[in-house]
């Protein structure tokens, strides 16, 4: 009888144990877009382990989470994080690209 290994999914350890930021616990699963976007701006902010700009942390974090979340990210989350990313955009004043 085969015995299964325990596999370890390394892009689930990075969005819980970020060395570089500091997340509130189920960031990712709110609801409200300004909120997310807030809190990910406050971890990015607050953290002296991040090696770039806090607006680049925060939203490589969020970028990383919607890619790796991937097929199984339920569609009505992923236009959440997706607005996420606009509000983040607004509270750096970043235009968003076309």
């Amino acid at each position: 009888m085969a015995t299964k290994k325990k596999t370890s999914r390394w892009s689930q350890k990075v969005t819980e144990q970020s060395d570089a930021l500091e997340l509130d616990e189920g960031v990712f699963t709110w609801k409200d877009p300004k909120k997310i976007a807030k809190s990910l701006r406050d971890s990015a902010e607050a953290s002296t382990r991040r090696k770039t700009e806090p607006y680049r942390s925060a939203m490589s974090m969020l970028v990383f989470y919607i890619n790796r979340a991937g097929k199984n990210l339920d569609k009505q989350q992923l236009q959440i994080l997706e607005q996420a990313k606009d509000e983040l955009r607004t509270l750096y004043g970043r235009e968003k690209k076309k």
